[in-house]
């Protein structure tokens, strides 16, 4: 292999000098740039020393001296990039099969923690709601830690990631505790491999959450309602529900009504958003105690159609649903009785 574990390297596309910290197999590398590490391509690495000897003289070397007091005031704002949120990060590996055809053999869990706080983590891994897998560590401010490896066919026994997070130094105006889980579903991971492949990129990545939230006010509190212990989590006693956005009977899904900027999103992206939207006001519907709730989600291929009945199978507030002819939709809604 061209690199060895503690070389030091150059990202080609950031130009940022790295350290080879695992080999992953003998065409991926991960590195680890100022603490922060992430998968790469071995040939979007490279020696430093090629770089600078390729590298023509430039213009700092050559222009006139400037003095202190002729600097200009630099009045931009300094911001770090990585400090964006907690993710899980998945790195697809593969292997060439009999035929030599590049097949994913697993994936590769890493919980990487892009913000200035540290984190106790609590992990669970299920597959079929069967617990397989469970850790209680720590993870540090700008930080990565690697969980496991999950096997390709493992997607097809819908494996849910569970995560309960808490601060490792209190801070009395946060949230004692944090609950976050990803449901990886074999038709999107497979959607998101493919992306990745096209791009260039090594692997992908959900976000966990922006930054640790604050805690709630008392009058906030109430009981959590989630079937499945999403994100985005809503309350519906009486007392909270004045703080929620207003609910909707009808919820329509068209790209173009939930983003008059679209057309430079992929069909991923705009699934993502358009199911995101969906368990929005599904939730709020029935924090508010709502009786139903029409879904315009469109004819097309029926795959938005699908993945939103395959939520409402798992949902328990959902006593039905229907997709029937209506003539203000064709067969383009689905009703939503709760």
């Amino acid at each position: 292999m061209k690199f060895q574990i503690g070389d030091k390297v150059t990202v080609l596309h950031s130009n940022e000098e790295a350290e080879v910290v695992e080999l992953i197999n003998d065409k991926m590398v991960l590195v680890d740039v100022r603490g922060v590490k992430f998968p790469a391509y071995i040939d979007q690495l490279d020696f430093p020393y090629f770089k600078r000897f390729s590298e023509k003289k430039t213009e700092a070397q050559t222009k006139p001296k400037t003095f202190i007091d002729q600097l200009p005031v630099d009045k931009s704002k300094k911001t770090n990039n990585s400090l964006d949120g907690c993710w899980i990060r998945i790195l697809p590996v593969s292997d060439n099969d009999e035929f030599g055809d590049e097949v994913v053999e697993s994936l590769k869990i890493y919980l990487v923690n892009h913000t200035s706080t540290g984190l106790h983590f609590k992990y669970k891994l299920s597959y079929s709601g069967k617990e397989e897998f469970s850790l209680d560590n720590e993870l540090r401010a700008t930080k990565d830690f690697y969980l496991h490896d999950i096997p390709f066919e493992n997607l097809n026994d819908a494996p849910v990631l569970e995560f309960e997070f808490s601060l490792l130094h209190p801070d009395k105006s946060k949230a004692p505790h944090y609950e976050s889980s990803i449901k990886l579903k074999a038709k999107q991971v497979f959607l998101r491999i493919e992306e990745i492949r096209k791009k260039g990129d090594a692997s992908f990545a959900y976000k966990l959450f922006d930054r640790y939230p604050d805690k709630l006010l008392e009058e906030e509190k109430s009981e959590w309602v989630s079937a499945d212990k999403r994100e985005n989590k809503l309350y519906n006693a009486s007392q909270g529900r004045q703080h929620l956005e207003p609910a909707k009977y009808e919820v329509d899904l068209h790209i173009e009504k939930l983003l008059p900027e679209w057309k430079h999103l992929n069909n991923f992206e705009m699934l993502t958003l358009q199911l995101n939207t969906f368990e929005k006001y599904l939730d709020l519907a029935i924090a508010h105690h709502q009786h139903n709730l029409i879904v315009i989600h469109g004819v097309g291929t029926g795959k938005l159609k699908d993945e939103i009945h395959e939520i409402l199978k798992s949902r328990r507030e959902v006593r039905s649903f229907i997709n029937r002819y209506d003539p203000r939709y064709g067969y383009g809604a689905t009703e939503i009785f709760l």
